[in-house]
């Protein structure tokens, strides 16, 4: 077989490892790269353009950002480009009929879980939030329905209760660039046959709300600890102290007896120890943000600030 001829369409640093490899690949040609449009980022909210538009300017590959994909002109535009098949990696708008009828091989996507579990949005996430012990990342033909193609390939992780959403993110950036130069060469070369989801295992990670990133101390400590290490791939979890909102970037389970004070009182302040109250077993802090600071570290924040046994966290509400 000849070098496979491939549009690319992805947008962030996750999107960017399966580029990478493919550009360094010399079975594929990347003949076209799709990615969202430049957005206002930062405090001077200065137009941004994505990770994969930076990549592909700097690989010097055609690249286009549309504000629609399935406008008739740039379907046009990217139909000239005579791809044979596309790869999808975190690209971020629904593709049309009539996009996906474009390439002879059609489409592949990379969806960082194990489908049928986890279809949707944020799947990174939902998977460390309901404490999944084993996650990892799917290729699979795109159809018309969400997430919901043929399997071509997957890879697995196993996952503790200390991994992170950032720490999986790019583990599993690195495996989907795996499938991309093993399954998918046995699929497009006929040696490989996909495989249908099975209906009765289908969850959808629902799009994360900013009243979810509000932590209500009530709950369990390990309800929240999964929370926090799942959301801190994005959009992180907040609570209030002192009147002024602090992030929680990172937490660890406790072993330390409960003294019975209301959730959300800091219990223990021993040297690097910062531990909370739950509605049920208590929670370390390890990393935390305050407003306008940066990230700390809990003996960091402590020493910062004139803390005392029995001082409540709040929850956060915007």
């Amino acid at each position: 077989m000849s070098r496979i001829r491939v549009c690319f369409l992805g947008t962030p640093d996750f999107a960017v490892t399966s580029l990478q490899r493919l550009c360094g690949d010399p079975r594929f040609e990347i003949v076209g790269v799709v990615t969202q449009p430049d957005r206002a980022s930062g405090r001077k909210l200065q137009l941004t353009p994505s990770p994969v538009k930076v990549f592909s300017v700097r690989q010097g590959l055609r690249v286009i950002s549309p504000e629609k994909i399935n406008n008739d002109l740039i379907l046009n535009e990217i139909a000239n480009w005579g791809a044979e098949v596309a790869v999808v990696v975190a690209f971020g708008q629904i593709l049309s009929t009539r996009f996906l009828g474009l390439f002879q091989f059609g489409a592949v996507n990379v969806h960082g879980s194990i489908l049928p579990r986890w279809r949707g949005a944020a799947p990174i996430q939902r998977a460390l939030e309901f404490g999944d012990t084993e996650g990892g990342v799917t290729l699979q033909k795109v159809v018309k329905e969400l997430d919901a193609g043929d399997i071509i390939g997957t890879r697995k992780i196993a996952l503790d209760q200390e991994i992170t959403g950032l720490e999986l993110y790019a583990q599993l950036a690195e495996q989907g660039a795996d499938l991309l130069q093993a399954e998918f060469l046995d699929y497009l070369q006929g040696h490989l046959v996909p495989v249908a989801q099975d209906p009765q295992g289908v969850t959808y990670a629902k799009k994360i709300e900013k009243a979810e990133c509000a932590i209500d101390w009530r709950e369990p400590a390990i309800k929240i600890h999964n929370k926090v290490r799942g959301f801190n791939f994005g959009p992180g979890c907040s609570s209030i102290f002192q009147g002024k909102r602090l992030k929680i970037h990172r937490t660890r389970l406790s072993k330390l007896n409960s003294l019975g004070l209301p959730p959300g009182s800091f219990v223990y302040l021993n040297e690097n120890v910062l531990t909370v109250e739950t509605g049920d077993g208590l929670l370390q802090l390890l990393e935390v943000q305050a407003e306008s600071r940066n990230r700390q570290n809990a003996d960091e924040f402590m020493r910062s600030q004139q803390l005392k046994k029995g001082d409540r966290l709040e929850p956060f509400t915007s």
